[in-house]
This record gives structure tokens, C-alpha cells and sequence, in this order.
């Protein structure tokens, strides 16, 4: 498989597609959403059912008639019956990608997760993960959980881990390097996780994972710099060349995703894994280019 190198290399593959991804829209009511809906319409990137609450704005009205046959319109009472209607047509096979507007994303969670209708897949885990286009670093970057589980029981480490590292693989990377996040790198019982980290590496050697590499814990700049890494001592080959970084818990991955999109100018892409289809969540702060890139990374299918 070709490589991915970088969100343009997203793009290009997408926009080779001759199947467009149909995608629902849950609450389309804000100029973030208008951008991206209106660019993949432009570039054939998808077609549209979007899922309004009370009415539709003028501007998706204009869309509308701008691409006749692209884009659907629903009209929905609520925000709330606009989840259920959009995860409705999912589960109909008449959208294969689902994604977040304007409303709460609790609000679209509860229709996701709701047992009978909803979409997680029985006995899958959901979380967040996240694809960054650092200029600062040579490579895209994987990373988890900085939107869903709060702090990973060894199960949902597990998942988490799964995700991750099959994303890496979709982007041509064929042995993933997988830094396991922490302050320090020593194992202690204070912090829970690092325990878990101990069971993941048991599992990796074991080839429960396939062909890749875990090294941790260790902190985020020695995963990523081969200088850190060196003067600690530390010879794993993930220093300084981390292809994926599992955070312990979604106070550090959230932090992380702010500070560089903020300091550090990345673009980010990040959808929800374990679900039937991908859904993606932005954050109502993630810039419009960042929400372009994370429709046009649920369409592609590789986190799917």
C-alpha cells in the first residue's frame, strides 16, 4: 500500500474515489460545517443528508440547489430527534459516514449508544483517535484517547491500542512504533496505567498485535526526540520515532491535542472507532481545515 505522508495524500486518495461516501449531518447550522459540506461538494468528496433542527439555513438551502442530487434535506423538531434521525439513516445503509454539527456531542453520543438503535458494534469499545500533521515532526502522528474514555481499564487500553495501530498500518506504515505515555519511565503502582502497559508489551511479544513495536512508559518528547531519549539512556526504537502515542488518560490526551494545534500550528483529523460506521466529532474549536481533514480521513476508511 502506498503511504500516507500527509493530509494532502488523505485528500488525494478520497478524491480518487469514484463512489462518493454519502454523509449525514446531524444539526448543519454553522459556518464550520457550511465550509466543509461546501468543499467536498466542490472537490466530489461526498454527498450529503443533512439532518436540520427546526429548520435549515439559507446557506445549506444554496447548497442544495447548487448541487442537485448531492445533497438531501431533513427536517427534524429537535437537535435530539436530529441524532436519532441521522444514526436512523445509518442503520438504513443510507449514509456511511455520520457526522457532528452544532449539537452537543453528548446529545449525539446518547443516539449512538443507545442499545437498541444505536451504532457501537456489541462487544466493541468506543474511542476517540486522532491523526496529527505536526511541522515540527517529519511524519504523521497517531494518538489516543483525548475525547472518549476518561481513564482506560486494561480492556479498553486494548482497543484503544488495536485502533491505533490499525490506522498507522492503513497508511503504509507496516511495523508501528508505539510509544505508551506517561511523566517517567518507570513502572509504579501509583499510576495504574503503567502496570497496563506491562500487559500490553507481554501481549505484543506474544503477536497479539501483529508486527509492531511498544516502548514505555516514557514522556511525549522522548517518543518523539532521539536527543531525549539518548540522554536518558534509553534504547527502545520508538525514541524519537513514535509512529503512535497512547496517552494514560483524557486529561493528558486532551492537552496535548490543544497545545499543539495551538503552539505548534498542527492540523488534526480524529474520528470515533468501535462504531458501525465513522462518526466524527470535532471539537466546536477545531479549525474549519481540521474538520475538512477529518471528513475527508471517515470517508477514506481507515479508521473505519
Amino acid at each position: 500500500m502506498e503511504s500516507i505522508q500527509n493530509f494532502d495524500d488523505i485528500v488525494s486518495r478520497q478524491c480518487s474515489v469514484t463512489n462518493r461516501k454519502r454523509v449525514a449531518v446531524v444539526c448543519p447550522a454553522d459556518s464550520h460545517t457550511e465550509y466543509v459540506v461546501g468543499r467536498c461538494l466542490k472537490e466530489g468528496i461526498a454527498d450529503f443528508l443533512l439532518v436540520c433542527a427546526g429548520e435549515c439555513k439559507p446557506e445549506f438551502e444554496r447548497l442544495r440547489s447548487m448541487y442537485e442530487g448531492h445533497v438531501k434535506v431533513y427536517l427534524e423538531p429537535t437537535p435530539d430527534d436530529a441524532a436519532y434521525k441521522a444514526v436512523d439513516l445509518v442503520r438504513e445503509g443510507q449514509a456511511a459516514v455520520l457526522m457532528k454539527g452544532t449539537l452537543n456531542t453528548d446529545n449525539l453520543l446518547r443516539a449512538i449508544l443507545n442499545k437498541e438503535h444505536g451504532l457501537l458494534e456489541p462487544g466493541r469499545v468506543l474511542s476517540h483517535i486522532t491523526i496529527a500533521q505536526i511541522p515540527s515532526y517529519r511524519k504523521l502522528i497517531v494518538f489516543s484517547d483525548a475525547a472518549v474514555v476518561p481513564r482506560p481499564t486494561l480492556d479498553q487500553f486494548d482497543a484503544i491500542l488495536r485502533y491505533t495501530v490499525s490506522a498507522s498500518r492503513h497508511m503504509g506504515v507496516s511495523r508501528p512504533n508505539v510509544a505508551l505515555i506517561n511523566c517517567t519511565e518507570k513502572v509504579n503502582e501509583k499510576f495504574p496505567h503503567t502496570i497496563c502497559y506491562e500487559e500490553l508489551k507481554k501481549r505484543a511479544e506474544a503477536g497479539e498485535y501483529g508486527d509492531v513495536c511498544l516502548g514505555g512508559p516514557m514522556d511525549v518528547k522522548t517518543a518523539c526526540d532521539a536527543d531525549s531519549g539518548s540522554i536518558k539512556g534509553i534504547t527502545s526504537p520508538v525514541v524519537g520515532n513514535a509512529d503512535v502515542l497512547i496517552f494514560p488518560n483524557i486529561e493528558s490526551g486532551n492537552v496535548f491535542y490543544k497545545t499543539i494545534t495551538l503552539f505548534a500550528k498542527a492540523e488534526t483529523a480524529g474520528i470515533l472507532c468501535g462504531t458501525t460506521v465513522p462518526v466524527v466529532v470535532a471539537s466546536r474549536a477545531d479549525s474549519c481545515e481540521s474538520k475538512y481533514y477529518s471528513l475527508a480521513l471517515a470517508c477514506t476508511g481507515i479508521l473505519g
